[in-house]
């Protein structure tokens, strides 16, 4: 499996997890609460599968950026989250800096 694929699997695992961390209330609810734990689970393993050709920064960098991405979608479907317009460019320049990483650096797994 392709270590890009393990990375994606990481990153949606802890984006459900974050999600479902919101409404844990707390982890007062139990159903959500399995969740968080088996999601950052589930996304933690993949990470350290992906680590194992995959220098650390580069893959952190993507991991973080596309969850910030993905997160703030999430909340802004599910929780009526809004974004204003400065958060939305500083999230194009974190995707920006993930393209950058991918397209141009020697140390991202091609």
């Amino acid at each position: 499996m392709s270590v890009y694929w393990i990375l994606s699997t990481a990153i949606v695992a802890e984006v459900v997890a974050t999600s479902a961390l919101k409404a844990s209330a707390g982890f007062t609810r139990l159903l959500p609460s399995t969740i968080v734990v088996l999601g950052y689970g589930a996304a933690f393993y993949c990470l350290s599968l992906t680590l194992k050709t995959m220098p650390i920064g580069v893959a952190y960098a993507i991991w973080s950026g596309l969850g910030i991405v993905l997160i703030t979608l999430v909340g802004y479907v599910l929780y009526q989250q809004s974004i204003d317009w400065a958060a939305g460019i500083g999230m194009a320049l974190i995707v920006a800096g993930v393209a950058v990483i991918q397209l141009f650096s020697k140390t991202a797994a091609h």
